[in-house]
């Protein structure tokens, strides 16, 4: 994984929509850099807030559950009970805190089945139009789609980037 160029340069995926792809990879990317975050980032800090910032915890956390929620929207499908639960309970996600690496596992678990949704998302459902949550503000599956590629590859980015801030946990963004 280290000395391999980031996943987007690394071609064409296999079993992908063509228009899917750069969500493909950018899924892809952000669960190598959660592996390198649990082998990377001492226990003792996973769940610490520099400053006003939100811990690397939060960060693998919220990636998860954001991502779980994007792609039921983007199923056509309203949240569970428990989903809405999983949203509230990410707000105090840091008093109760718990190892990176069970987090992470359930965020990687959530980032395959999400990947699983592409594979089998067909090209021609893209423009379908899709409500977003209590709101019922309107999106597409492929605004939903690429939305939650960014919006996991931002926390996954302020994760790495919060790691780095406490002393001594260089080369996690290498």
């Amino acid at each position: 994984m280290a000395n391999l160029p980031e996943v987007w340069l690394r071609g064409p995926l296999d079993g992908y929509p063509p228009l899917l792809m750069p969500v493909a990879h950018a899924l892809l990317q952000a669960r190598e850099d959660i592996e390198r975050l649990v082998n990377t980032v001492p226990a003792d800090v996973v769940w610490k807030r520099p400053g006003r910032a939100a811990s690397v915890g939060f960060h693998v956390l919220h990636t998860g559950g954001s991502l779980e929620r994007l792609a039921t929207y983007a199923r056509g499908e309203a949240l569970t009970p428990a989903q809405v639960q999983a949203l509230k309970d990410e707000r105090t996600a840091e008093t109760r805190g718990g190892p990176l690496a069970d987090t992470a596992a359930q965020t990687i678990a959530v980032i395959d089945a999400v990947l699983a949704q592409l594979r089998a998302t067909p090209p021609e459902t893209l423009l379908d139009r899709r409500m977003v949550g209590r709101g019922e503000l309107p999106s597409t599956v492929i605004g939903l789609l690429m939305h939650l590629a960014e919006h996991t590859t931002r926390h996954v980015g302020q994760a790495m980037t919060t790691a780095l801030v406490f002393e001594g946990h260089r080369g996690i963004g290498d």
